[in-house]
């Protein structure tokens, strides 16, 4: 079932912050919608508040059934008492130790993959970082088409590396480019992934981008987004560069810079003008 709530105050950011305030939501458990972008007037004369509605979903009651009757309990068979029975066969004999097994001979250690020192320094760099942070994870390097590197770190621990929407997981990324290229000639673009998380967060946030999209159009009105990162701005603005009849532009200042899908009026074609010669009626 989807609520909603509305809210007023001096900026748009406020009024979303108090209407989280009184649900006890997070941003990314609510959808916004900008009712009114507010005006500032001059030396406090005609300033006019910002509004906001606030929607957000909660579970259906569910209908109460009533308990089923419980048969009542049948009592368990009693089992016949059963006679020990005597055995006729002589006691066996015990048997005879067995001898010893020779050992066989261990397999001779897997032979180490030879690698470049540009992976050589990402995994010493990343072993190293890791070990600091206490997290276990696999490094998995593999080149990427345009001459980079892909980095993809696998293990129980990854909540932790990604961080609060991949936070943690792109300083990580940032200090492995700068400890691998400070020394280096040739500048190597090396993206660090863990378990997968940046294309399910572009998948995630190109459908967020059409359900605000569609919700833009719905309602004729503008809607903003959560505050995000840079690249997570340009994955939106990607999304929703060939989808008519919204735009979408970015405001506010970091951390708090945030997208915002703006609906957009078709514009009215006009009729064109009839050129063929009318028809004389003659009397």
């Amino acid at each position: 079932m989807i609520n909603t709530l509305e809210k007023s105050a001096r900026t748009v950011d406020a009024a979303i912050e108090e209407a989280l305030k009184e649900l006890g939501m997070n941003r990314d458990d609510v959808s916004v919608e900008i009712l009114d972008m507010g005006k500032t007037g001059f030396l406090g004369f005609g300033a006019q508040p910002a509004r906001v509605r606030v929607s957000y979903e909660t579970p259906d009651p569910e209908p109460v059934r009533p308990a089923a009757p419980k048969a009542p309990a049948k009592p368990a068979p009693q089992k016949a008492p059963v006679a020990a029975a005597k055995s006729d066969k002589p006691a066996a004999k015990p048997e005879k130790p067995a001898a010893p097994k020779a050992e066989e001979p261990k397999a001779a250690p897997a032979a180490v993959v030879d690698e470049n020192a540009d992976y050589a320094a990402i995994r010493s760099f990343l072993g190293g970082l890791l070990d600091r942070m206490g997290v276990s994870a696999d490094i998995e390097i593999s080149p990427r088409d345009n001459g980079g590197i892909n980095v993809n770190l696998t293990g129980s621990a990854m909540g932790a590396i990604i961080g609060r929407r991949g936070e943690t997981l792109d300083a990580i990324q940032h200090l492995t480019n700068y400890v691998v290229n400070k020394d280096s000639e040739k500048h190597l673009h090396i993206s660090v992934d863990a378990e997968a998380y940046r294309s399910k967060r572009e998948e995630s946030l190109s459908r967020l981008a059409e359900k605000m999209a569609e919700k833009a159009i719905k309602y004729k009105r503008s809607m903003a987004l959560e505050p995000m990162n840079s690249y997570e701005r340009h994955v939106i603005h990607t999304a929703l560069q060939n989808y008519e009849g919204v735009t979408t532009s970015s405001t506010g200042v970091e951390p708090n810079r945030r997208v915002v899908v703006s609906y957009v009026r078709p514009e009215k074609t006009e009729p064109k003008p009839d050129n063929k010669p009318k028809s004389r009626e003659w009397a």
